[in-house]
């Protein structure tokens, strides 16, 4: 499931408040990490999508034969997971089928989204295993090269900087063999 409840918010709000847990072994989590240097609020650009994502709780008998044939190919392929129409061998087809299954709500568009003219926006995806003593990038860009970038803003709470700082995974004592 691409959406779930487990989410860390950049700012929490009387509207938009999440529950705290803890990353474990064996979690795959979507990353997605939005900076600009404008208000950070990004806009729907008029840029048309192509990238999307079934509603798993949505049901509808589609119409057109090209709308059910795209539908099928998307439950059998992309049923829980973001799919581009560029996957699609039949890509007149698909955006009929995208056009009446976006009508009927049973697939989300991701939108394109935008700053103010002037700013600038870096944007990164990625999915991420936690393993038992390590994280793997599973798919999405590599870490970004932050080398030349500057910023006003510095974190200032030591206990937060240690913690950034420090180790990420606890060192577990070695076993000692016995010798015979």
């Amino acid at each position: 499931m691409i959406d779930g409840n487990e989410v860390i918010i950049n700012k929490a709000t009387a509207e938009q408040r999440v529950e705290d847990w803890e990353f474990v072994p064996g979690d795959v989590i979507a990353l997605e990490v939005y900076a600009s240097t404008g208000d950070g609020m990004g806009r729907e650009a008029d840029i048309r999508t192509t990238v999307y994502k079934r509603e798993m709780d949505m049901q509808y008998n589609l119409k057109s034969k090209s709308a059910r044939q795209f539908f099928a190919v998307v439950n059998q392929k992309y049923p829980t997971l973001p799919f581009s129409i560029r996957g699609f061998e039949d890509l007149t087809g698909a955006k009929v089928g995208v056009k009446e299954c976006l009508s009927h709500e049973l697939i989300m568009a991701y939108p394109v989204l935008t700053e103010k003219a002037g700013e600038f926006v870096a944007h990164f995806k990625a999915t991420i295993a936690v393993q038992p003593k390590s994280t793997a990038i599973l798919c999405g860009a590599k870490p970004p090269v932050l080398d030349g970038i500057d910023s006003d803003k510095k974190i200032t709470d030591e206990e937060l900087l240690k913690l950034i700082n420090g180790e990420m995974w606890k060192a577990e004592p070695k076993a000692k063999k016995e010798k015979k």
